[in-house]
């Protein structure tokens, strides 16, 4: 391993420390712990030469100056915050990884600028609503969303200005002009990569996502003196169709379907449940595979429903469309992979991620490193030496190839 990737990954486990709850990593938007993160990473990326500021919004930006004054801007960004009992690798990673591609350059200028941003809050962990830091640079933290509230009562607004930030000037974090490219580094969060023995994966896009909820409502009664055949039982029907759920999404390539949270009423042991409440979340990095799917699930539970003499109330929750990564960026990071002589898997992000947002605004990258046994947002996420090494070979080979062209 070189002494790069050790750095990187010592790195990521020192600011695994910086955290609010004692005896494991959690470090929520702007807590106190984000003060220490903010201090280590600061004097990591000026000790590099870098100029390193918080904006408004809370997010640590540091620069490395292009050959030439107002050169376009390269962004190389992730978040910085973790959910409860987290891992050390998860955003963090990220923002490690741009630090060490600016220190491989060594001194050296080229056409334009880079500059690394740790995101102040991605999770939504505290405040219910995520990505509030890429939100700042997208010009979108509104006044709705500093007027949330988190469990304790504190809004976002009263975070950020417990933090030593004013509110006031939220948009001044807000991009002046649309940078040259926006490149996220992160690990995968699930098993794909290791399943095939591959270090990296080049991301194509961020499946769309339909969440929803199916309500099946039946008839409550004697769990004794019901016969079967009379009952009309919610959670039976909603049991069925779940099957039914899984059994279409083994049969769409690239589809995944979670019903994931159940709640049965009354609830009580001798009673047969008079309503089923259950959720569906699915995914696809096609939408109109997504909306083919969600008719024919739709459908699907309509079927069970008659067959078991119950109603069913499909009720959508919210829809996210696919966002695809930009095709000219993305060519140019296939190509650093080719370069380093590392295997080409190209994939789909199941999960959301800050370049979701930044896609809309700035062409966008995204880089995938294998997650060990598929952890992730656990505390015992790793990443392995060889492919952060491998990882960042061809981080700075992409930056070479942005700047020759």
């Amino acid at each position: 391993m070189t002494e790069q990737a050790a750095r990187v990954i010592a790195r990521c486990r020192e600011l695994a420390l910086c955290t609010e709850t004692p005896g494991e990593t959690t470090r929520m938007f702007l807590c106190d712990a984000m003060r220490d993160c903010h201090q280590r990473v600061r004097g990591w990326m000026e000790a590099a030469g870098m100029s390193v500021s918080v904006d408004h919004a809370g997010n640590l930006r540091g620069v490395w100056e292009g050959a030439a004054a107002n050169a376009p801007r390269l962004l190389i960004a992730s978040h910085l915050d973790t959910v409860p009992n987290a891992g050390a690798f998860d955003g963090v990673l990220g923002v490690m990884m741009g630090l060490a591609m600016v220190e491989a350059l060594d001194g050296r200028r080229l056409p334009f600028a880079v500059e690394v941003i740790g995101f102040s809050e991605e999770e939504g962990a505290r405040f219910g609503v995520p990505f509030l830091g890429s939100r700042a640079l997208l010009g979108g933290l509104d006044d709705s969303l500093l007027a949330r509230m988190d469990e304790q009562g504190c809004s976002v607004g009263e975070a950020i200005t417990a933090f030593g930030l004013d509110t006031a000037r939220i948009p001044e974090a807000a991009l002046q002009q649309t940078p040259l490219g926006y490149l996220e580094i992160h690990i995968e969060q699930g098993p794909v990569l290791e399943d095939e023995k591959q270090a990296l994966g080049v991301v194509q896009s961020i499946a769309g996502q339909t969440r929803m909820e199916f309500v099946f409502t039946g008839e409550a009664n004697h769990a004794g003196t019901t016969p079967m055949y009379l009952r009309k039982d919610a959670l039976l029907a909603a049991a069925e169709w779940m099957l039914a759920v899984e059994e279409y999404a083994c049969g769409v390539a690239g589809l995944v379907a979670t019903t994931g949270r159940v709640t049965a009423l009354p609830g009580a042991v001798n009673v047969v449940a008079g309503e089923a409440r259950v959720t569906l979340d699915l995914r696809h990095a096609a939408d109109d595979v997504r909306q083919t799917a969600v008719d024919a699930i739709v459908t699907r539970a309509q079927r069970v429903a008659n067959s078991r003499r119950v109603r069913v109330e499909p009720q959508m929750k919210s829809e996210q469309a696919a966002v695809p990564m930009d095709i000219r960026l993305t060519r140019i990071l296939e190509q650093a992979v080719k370069s380093a002589e590392v295997p080409l898997r190209k994939m789909v992000s199941g999960a959301g991620h800050d370049a979701m947002l930044m896609a809309a605004r700035v062409p966008s990258a995204m880089l995938f490193l294998r997650s060990p046994g598929g952890l992730s947002h656990h505390p015992q996420e790793n990443v392995l030496p060889e492919d952060v090494e491998k990882a960042l070979v061809v981080g700075v080979e992409f930056l070479k190839v942005l700047a020759a062209g």
